[in-house]
């Protein structure tokens, strides 16, 4: 029956640690930063899901001369090779969005296990943990991408593992001096008592308390998996062509920018608007997750009431 009891509590606590950060998120994107942000992101990734059903020409095919001006049948003009610039950039979107979103989950997970781990276990697990992260951390992101791609060669699960791996060190210590003080807290200590498991206790009560910095990690992440995943494909090693991506495109193009510039703009500017609307939206996220000018607005709120502020 305590067994039972105890369950039926961690899932009441599970739901409502998942509604409170529903709530935040609902919260951010009605925030002006957030909505914002949001709308950013949700134009690009509409950009990038139908785009290529709405591609008004293949994005293989070659339709007129290499660089040519924008027209009435071709609005943004042609590439390189004579196809049509706005076709590749509806249909070149969607492979670098689920890369990156994929990259992005496995690097957090790996690293929030990692991090979990190592604040959790402590000693010599801990050690080995974080100076296994070191050796990782001293080497850059993209550098350590194109190791690993240079290695295996160039393909799209080796891609996001890459990615992944170079993101999880960095989340890594942010969720391990996160975890440092969830773990020496008196729940957990009490759950301990109870002879429940390492794994259980890292898994059903240290991470329910780190949603906030796993949140605005994973945004962060996204972030930069975007950036990785486009240098990657601008520096030759994303999909291989003819198949469009926005990175391949501002490297095919960029020979052609004073012939039709929208070759390399227009992905460059669908990639910012991304970056730039993740890191707002995450911002937002982070500010009403922590309660940051929530006192200010209470305050004008009072004041036009006429109450007097605290």
């Amino acid at each position: 029956m305590a067994i039972s009891h105890t369950s039926i509590q961690d899932d009441s606590k599970v739901r409502l640690r998942r509604r409170e950060w529903l709530h935040n998120l609902g919260r951010a994107a009605r925030t002006p930063r957030g909505a914002v942000g949001l709308a950013l992101v949700t134009f690009v990734g509409l950009v990038a899901a139908i785009g290529p059903w709405e591609a008004p020409y293949s994005s293989t095919s070659f339709e007129t001369i290499p660089f040519a001006q924008p027209s009435k049948s071709y609005l943004l003009g042609g590439d390189v090779l004579g196809r049509d610039v706005l076709s590749r950039v509806l249909d070149g979107g969607w492979q670098l969005l689920l890369m990156a979103l994929a990259a992005t989950i496995f690097g957090v997970a790996v690293g929030a296990i990692a991090g979990i781990s190592a604040a959790y276990l402590k000693g010599a697990s801990d050690g080995l943990i974080m100076r296994t992260v070191d050796v990782v951390l001293a080497f850059p992101q993209l550098v350590f991408a194109l190791l690993l791609v240079s290695i295996v060669g160039p393909k799209v699960w080796i891609i996001v593992l890459a990615v992944g791996l170079s993101h999880a060190p960095q989340v890594a210590r942010v969720l391990r001096s996160a975890a440092l003080d969830v773990s020496e807290s008196d729940f957990v200590k009490v759950v301990e008592l109870q002879g429940v498991s390492s794994a259980r206790v890292m898994s059903g009560e240290v991470l329910p308390n780190l949603v906030t910095p796993l949140m605005v990690e994973a945004g962060l992440r996204l972030t930069y998996s975007i950036v990785i995943m486009a240098g990657l494909s601008f520096l030759g090693f994303g999909i291989a062509p003819p198949a469009p991506n926005w990175g391949t495109m501002i490297n095919e193009n960029q020979v052609g920018l004073a012939s039709n510039v929208w070759g390399v703009v227009a992905p460059v500017l669908l990639i910012v608007c991304l970056t730039v609307g993740t890191n707002i939206f995450t911002d937002a996220f982070t500010r009403v997750s922590l309660g940051i000018g929530r006192s200010e607005r209470v305050d004008v709120l009072k004041s036009e009431l006429g109450v007097e502020p605290l």
